[in-house]
């Protein structure tokens, strides 16, 4: 399975899902690592210089660059993404970690918690 996790620097987690430089991709099968690489964002929103327009689908292209993904982490990211993410069939967390190796530990031990609080309604 792969797991996305958000991230400018690849360390850790970025506060700001549509924003961020890339993703952590990690590849595990079971608890075991078997493959990590940096994705660098070229496909949300923000990425892509869409802030502003309407009537376009600003998630589509992430949601296709993640669609490999059974969960998405992130520090913080706006509802409309968060709940297209879901409905897309991507687990999502929220969540106030800020090491990504550590967010992924979590993630594999089903420790994890999601909070959809910290989301924005921009």
């Amino acid at each position: 399975m792969k797991i996305a996790i958000v991230s400018d620097d690849g360390k850790t987690i970025g506060s700001h899902f549509g924003r961020t430089r890339g993703f952590v991709i990690f590849e595990v099968d079971g608890n075991k690592l078997v493959k990590q690489e940096y994705l660098p964002n070229t496909f949300t929103g923000h990425a892509r210089q869409m802030e502003g327009r309407q009537n376009i689908d600003r998630h589509g292209t992430v949601i296709k660059a993640l669609s490999g993904c059974k969960a998405v982490i992130s520090h913080g990211m706006g509802r409309r993404i968060y709940d297209d993410l879901i409905n897309a069939g991507i687990e999502v967390f929220i969540t106030d970690e800020v090491d990504v190796k550590k967010a992924l530990e979590l993630y594999l031990k089903g420790n994890l918690k999601d909070k959809p609080d910290l989301a924005c309604y921009h």
